[in-house]
């Protein structure tokens, strides 16, 4: 049993979010009712370290987390991180009431197999006791999660060259879910309500829809950032690294707005209402009452507005440190343009406190 679903309690830990292109690390402390941002940084990684969330290149991992450890100068030694959604296989099923930790997880071990199309002895698994069987008397309902060990061990691998200790290893869409237990209350948005997290990274995009702050439904996407950044340099004639940095800073033609831009903008909406439909006709739900993104591109300036007036549905930007307040050693200014993108991290922060 590895720890992916944070039932158990641990001592303070590192929020560390690996990418496809970024590395970003967070440390939150708690004091008073309030939490504090004590240390965070962002490294990007080298070209093709991460593909579609898998660690192609431990060592280069290993070396992009040195950097934000250097950069935060945080004094933590131990992490949790996190592994894509789709890595992991989650079931529910009934159990006997009463039976202790221990013994849940032999009988869980003894019948996972039915569950799990992996040889057991390749897969990492965890369980959860939700509550009463609402179908079955003297059972409860158990979340049963397992993912590929190699998934797991590549990330162990390179938190540990990087001379760090990996703690725990939970799953993105929990983590998120963590996070927006924080953004909910900024965002005046009733707890009852069904409310689509759109995390738009580099390379990928992730769908979680969570009905009264639990996770119902995720799903993943080939889209993000890097499209935009690609059609730069096609049109432009510009290198990779200055056609990031025009893309961040600006000094790109007269044209970039409306002809690059713009139908950028439109693509997301685009991709967020195809997500959207994905998630409509494998449920029994029509609509959401909220959007929210999160990820790199949501700070993009003025595309909550454009999701909001499109889809016809309230939009806004991810930030989960709104009410939190920020050590001196941090830069406020660059924490803020950063918060969208920090959302994993911050939840796996927030597990410093279980």
């Amino acid at each position: 049993m590895f720890g992916i679903l944070g039932k158990r309690k641990t001592a303070p830990v590192l929020g560390l979010d690996i990418s496809s292109t970024t590395v970003k690390l967070l440390e939150l402390s708690y004091a008073g009712g309030r939490y504090r941002v004590e240390s965070y940084a962002v490294s990007s990684l080298a070209q093709d370290a991460v593909i579609e969330k898998n660690v192609n290149d431990i060592d280069g991992v290993s070396n992009a987390i040195r950097n934000v450890v250097a950069q935060s100068r945080t004094k933590l030694k131990t992490v949790a991180a996190a592994v894509a959604g789709s890595s992991v296989i989650t079931k529910v099923i009934d159990m006997p009431d009463g039976l202790s930790d221990d013994e849940m997880e032999t009988q869980l071990t003894l019948e996972a197999d039915q569950y799990i199309p992996y040889p057991l002895d390749e897969v990492a698994i965890d369980f959860e006791v939700q509550g009463p069987s609402p179908d079955r008397t003297n059972q409860v309902e158990v979340l049963l999660a397992a993912c590929r060990r190699e998934t797991i061990d590549s990330r162990v691998e390179a938190i540990e060259g990087a001379d760090l200790s990996a703690r725990i290893m939970d799953v993105e869409a929990y983590a998120m879910e963590r996070a927006y237990s924080l953004i909910r209350g900024n965002l005046d948005i009733d707890e009852d309500s069904t409310v689509a997290v759109v995390d738009i990274g580099a390379t990928m995009t992730t769908l979680s829809v969570l009905n009264r702050g639990q996770t119902i439904y995720t799903r993943e996407q080939l889209f993000g950032g890097k499209q935009l950044t690609d059609e730069i340099m096609r049109r432009y004639g510009l290198p990779l690294e200055e056609a990031g940095l025009a893309k961040k800073q600006g000094g790109l033609p007269d044209d970039y707005e409306s002809e690059v831009l713009e139908p950028f903008k439109d693509a997301v909406v685009q991709q967020v209402a195809r997500s959207l439909q994905f998630f409509f006709s494998s449920s029994q739900y029509n609509d959401v009452d909220y959007i929210i993104l999160a990820g790199g591109v949501a700070s993009m300036e003025g595309l909550a507005d454009v999701v909001q007036d499109k889809l016809g549905t309230p939009a806004a930007v991810a930030n989960p440190f709104a009410d939190m307040s920020i050590s001196s050693r941090v830069n406020a200014v660059a924490l803020g343009s950063d918060a969208p993108a920090m959302m994993i991290a911050c939840g796996l922060a927030l597990r410093s406190f279980d």
